[in-house]
């Protein structure tokens, strides 16, 4: 499957125009780090607001909270992260170059599928000789290790092991431990689901393809919790609620793929996986989200940990018993990247000239509406058209530069309409409003501009 425009032609576009910076930057940055600038960072937004415009507003049984970063250790120790996540490393003996070993061995068989292979499998595979390092071609590697992906800090004034914590790997656990006090405080009954919006952080051997991969990101995640004999029905019901999702924020279908899990893919206590991946341009085909039926493992282990009642009891049967849970986890940096990779295009206009256009999804755009002023002569009375809109839009006023370049500006970064205030708008209180994908201009009421704006932002872009 081919894409019209490269990866790197797309990712140095959203860094030149603002939408990423490199972190630290002035002091020569920090591996595979990255800074959401103005642009990106309203796009981040639109894009949360619309997650939750799907899933948590709609729905009187969904609640969003907002765990803490640093939670208990013992936390983790309940779910298993502290013993078993970790991730396969090997360092080429030549170079000392350090890699993923289920990585590498992808890179070198793409036939294989690596998700699912031991480590054992992994180390045969090496031990071939075909393997080769991506740096200096030799295919002499250190035997694999499991390399812990927690990040440690510790708490107080001491750094010892009584003081040991982490950051947080995921989200899902600051919604399993609260289950009891979301259940008893918000008088919440099955099925209701727990959600947030948050930071998670891994420590990646090999992070990169600019925000695919990085050491923090943000997750957009809800447990759902409903009686045991239901999974099958929510594990379904889920499934369809995040291909409308994907569809609503105008991701294209011809990139976009269910995967089920296979059986040795599966955690032994998941009743199904499937994840919904992208395929992106000179990367291929990557995770975006995942719907995970997780039984009742998770509260069970905190039960058991915590030495807590985790139970719910039914008004219905009066019986006691753990929820199950299905899992629709969302990577907020991804679904966005894959977003921008959909909408960046280029074409060429009958002068010759190239325009670059994002034809994003106009409720994700960083601004909806961008005001222009012909003139400098007219910047008072169009920045009291542009107050008027910012009260409802996310806008922009731009003067610098001619008319044209301005709206080349504004369809490079998404504005999907531009507000032309001219000198005839002094005489008939109308402006000219400009559409970013057919550069159509109507001329509209000033009194009506509101109106007519959000009628055009409910239309698919």
């Amino acid at each position: 499957m081919e894409r019209k425009f490269s990866f790197e032609k797309i990712t140095n576009h959203l860094v030149t125009s603002g939408f990423y910076y490199p972190s630290s930057e002035i002091y020569g940055g920090l591996s595979n780090t990255w800074d959401y600038g103005p642009l990106g960072t309203l796009a981040k937004s639109h894009l949360q607001a619309i997650w939750r415009n799907h899933f948590v507003r709609p729905n009187p049984n969904m609640f969003e909270i907002d765990p803490a970063i640093i939670m208990n250790p013992k936390v983790w120790e309940a779910t298993g992260h502290v013993a078993n996540f970790h991730d396969p490393l090997v360092d080429c003996k030549d170079c000392h170059s350090r890699y993923r070993a289920d990585k590498l061995i992808k890179e070198n068989h793409p036939e294989l599928d690596t998700d699912g292979m031991s480590i054992a499998d992994m180390q045969a595979e090496l031990d071939k000789g075909g393997i080769k390092c991506p740096n200096c071609g030799s295919t002499s590697f250190t035997p694999i290790r499991q390399f812990q992906m927690m990040f440690k800090t510790y708490i107080g004034v001491t750094e010892d092991a009584s003081a040991e914590a982490y950051l947080r790997p995921e989200t899902a656990q600051g919604l399993f431990v609260n289950f009891k006090n979301v259940q008893r405080t918000q008088r919440a009954k099955l099925p209701f689901g727990i959600c947030d919006v948050g930071k998670a952080f891994r420590n990646e051997i090999t992070p990169g393809n600019f925000t695919f991969r990085t050491r923090e990101f943000t997750q957009m995640e809800i447990e759902f919790f409903f009686k045991p004999e239901e999974d099958q029905k929510w594990f379904a019901f889920w499934k369809d609620e995040c291909l409308k999702f994907v569809e609503k924020i105008g991701l294209k279908q011809d990139y976009l793929r269910f995967r089920d899990h296979e059986p040795n893919e599966l955690a032994f206590y998941s009743k199904g996986t499937t994840d919904i991946e992208y395929f992106f341009p000179s990367l291929g085909w990557g995770e975006l989200m995942g719907i995970a039926s997780r039984t009742d493992y998770d509260l069970k282990r905190h039960q058991e940990y915590s030495k807590q009642d985790l139970t719910y009891l039914d008004p219905e049967t009066n019986e006691r018993y753990i929820p199950h849970v299905v899992e629709p986890s969302f990577g907020c940096d991804r679904l966005l990247l894959a977003l921008f990779c959909d909408a960046y295009d280029e074409e060429t206009l009958p002068n010759g000239e190239t325009r670059i256009v994002l034809r994003v999804e106009k409720n994700i755009a960083p601004y909806q509406v961008a005001v222009l002023p012909l003139s400098n002569k007219l910047n008072g009375e169009a920045k009291k058209v542009y107050d008027s809109l910012a009260e409802k839009f996310d806008a922009v006023f731009d003067t610098t530069q001619s008319i044209g370049k301005r709206y080349r500006r504004e369809d490079a970064i998404g504005t999907p309409y531009c507000v032309c205030f001219d000198f005839q708008s002094l005489e008939d209180h109308m402006v000219t409003v400009r559409d970013r994908d057919s550069m159509l201009q109507e001329r509209v009421p000033i009194d009506s501009l509101k109106n007519y704006l959000s009628s055009k932002l409910e239309e698919k872009a």
